[in-house]
């Protein structure tokens, strides 16, 4: 495993990371023995960095993390979880005011038997984008909210989380200079879509540490395929099944080649993946430690050709 700072956090994350949304039934029902296990497999593997949020499966994830990290000593994780996105019931809310914020890192804490967050995430803030204030309320009111727990000693460091690498540089250029530490994006540093690779300059030039997330691009890089309510817009979803199928022909699983490609980048800090199997989580660490085959690469995305950046609205 390799261990690199988070920009000038001081916390060196291991390059593949553990997100715990899985532990929170949102892609199917999982048990919650079995969900704990995958924890401890995961820092037994040399993962050090976890990334929940109260959002997934309406706290259930966080609650089941809490239990798992109640047998695993302090010193041996990092955790990042978030504020901001929330839902009940299939019902998305999002509440980005400063005293919503405030409350939701301590009943965070609770929930999650720990007195003190590595990293606490303004959670996908282009919805707050949509909504009256825009933007411009997660840097005068998120984001002070969290600076202030930082000052307290509750929380270690702040950071921002989107599908839009846009929106993360916008908030930052409109941030006091150091308020915003990391951000964490997803879908644009994988096999189909490599835009992430346009901001790593600018981050970099910030000193903000990147956390890339979902290198399966929410299950279109998989033999299975992607779920019925994935986004992506039919091209690419049988563009990537295409590659899907040339990899499987070759014995050598997209998923695979999917892992091993997100974690290689040396310029992202960390590559989230998530999963409540514990065989899979150590699949995933054996893969995310092997060099791609880069010659299969550029035939993957030699088919998936103009899908290749194709995006779209986070939901």
């Amino acid at each position: 495993m390799r261990y690199t700072e988070l920009g000038k956090t001081g916390m060196k994350i291991s390059h593949l990371c553990f997100g715990a949304s899985s532990l929170g039934s949102v892609f199917h029902e999982t048990k919650e023995t079995e969900s704990i296990e995958a924890v401890e497999t995961a820092i037994e593997g040399g993962i050090n960095f976890i990334d929940v949020s109260p959002y997934y499966g309406h706290y259930k994830a966080e609650t089941v993390l809490g239990k798992a990290l109640k047998r695993i000593p302090r010193d041996k994780y990092f955790l990042s979880t978030k504020v901001g996105r929330y839902g009940k019931d299939g019902v998305n809310t999002w509440d980005y005011s400063g005293k919503r914020a405030t409350e939701s890192v301590y009943e965070s804490m609770e929930r999650l038997n720990i007195d003190y967050i590595d990293l606490i995430n303004v959670h996908d803030i282009e919805f707050q984008a949509a909504m009256e204030g825009g933007l411009q309320k997660v840097v005068d009111e998120t984001l002070p909210a969290l600076v202030e727990l930082k000052k307290k000693g509750v929380v270690g460091h702040v950071g921002i989380t989107d599908l839009q690498l846009e929106n993360l540089k916008w908030v930052i250029d409109h941030s006091e200079p150091g308020t915003v530490e990391s951000i964490l994006n997803f879908c644009h540093y994988c096999l189909n879509d490599d835009k992430l690779n346009d901001f790593l300059d600018y981050f970099e030039s910030k000193g903000i540490g990147v956390i890339n997330a979902s290198p399966l691009s929410m299950g279109l890089l998989t033999v299975r395929g992607v779920p019925d309510w994935h986004p992506a817009p039919k091209p690419l979803v049988e563009a990537c099944a295409k590659a899907a199928k040339l990899c499987a022909d070759k014995n050598y699983p997209i998923e695979r080649l999917a892992i091993q490609y997100s974690a290689s980048n040396t310029r992202i800090a960390g590559t989230l993946f998530s999963s409540a199997n514990p065989a899979n989580v150590k699949r995933n660490i054996e893969w995310a430690n092997e060099e791609p085959d880069w010659q299969l690469v550029k035939e993957v995305q030699d088919i998936i050709g103009d899908q290749k950046r194709v995006s779209w609205a986070n939901s």
